[in-house]
């Protein structure tokens, strides 16, 4: 039976892939810092999906938590979904820097140490994945949110350049807006945003795991965004950077 590990596991999109790989046969490990919600999410699964699960209480943006889940990926682990993250409810001028500086080893930092780590076992087997969550944002000039996940895209493309050959899959999963608890966590206030705009966690866990086993090193949920990401790749920095302004105004 495989085993896939799950980072902010416990919410969102975190959430809808243990569901999925739950129901899909996976062992599961639960990665989150909340370690009553841990145990909550686990039971359920066990109940619903007679799977085995472990949790692992961490905090990503430590490095005692990040030291913890390269130990556990180093032990196998067949598929990595590193989906922890957290938005700015201001832009870059409006935030400490203490707090950019945060959200990049999250992002950043966390998801290259992650998919390194998980790396050996899986090249040995000839087999394996690894889903980094992005996000549309990523082809947004954005502020620092925009350019973590910009890095993760190219990260992602690069990674799987190198270990496709080996029999491993590495990929960058790009939503859209998805109904979560992400953007009252970051106290954004999303309430002008259309219906027909929200994707659903289960929709992008389904699209996602579709995409990785074509192969695809990039995976946008969703016609309407995919053409929204194809269009801002289009089109010229300074007027992508305009539109992206005028959403904050």
């Amino acid at each position: 039976m495989p085993t896939a590990l799950i980072t902010g596991a416990t919410a969102g999109i975190g959430a809808a892939f243990a569901r999925r790989l739950a129901a899909d046969g996976f062992s599961l490990v639960l990665l989150a810092r909340d370690g009553e919600r841990l145990a909550a999410s686990a039971e359920a699964l066990r109940k619903r999906y007679g799977v085995a699960v472990e949790t692992l209480r961490a905090d990503l943006t430590e490095e005692e938590g990040l030291a913890a889940a390269e130990e556990r990926l180093r032990s196998g682990i067949d598929l990595l979904v590193n989906n922890a993250g957290f938005g700015h409810p201001g832009g870059y001028l409006d935030t400490p820097v203490e707090d950019e500086v945060r959200m990049l080893r999250l992002h950043c930092e966390a998801v290259l140490r992650l998919t390194q780590a998980a790396m050996p076992y899986m090249i040995s087997k000839g087999r394996g994945g690894v889903v980094n969550v992005a996000s549309v944002g990523a082809f947004l000039p954005g502020g620092t949110y925009s350019a973590t996940k910009a890095w993760v895209v190219t990260y992602s493309a690069s990674a799987a350049n190198e270990v496709n050959e080996h029999g491993v899959r590495v990929m960058a999963l790009c939503p859209g807006f998805v109904r979560t608890e992400f953007h009252d966590r970051a106290r954004l206030d999303m309430s002008g945003l259309p219906r027909f705009a929200w994707l659903t966690a289960d929709r992008v866990a389904a699209d996602a795991m579709r995409d990785l086993a074509r192969g695809a090193w990039v995976s946008v949920p969703s016609a309407r965004y995919k053409a929204v990401a194809a269009l801002l790749r289009l089109l010229p920095p300074k007027l992508v950077g305009r539109l992206a302004k005028s959403r904050h105004r």
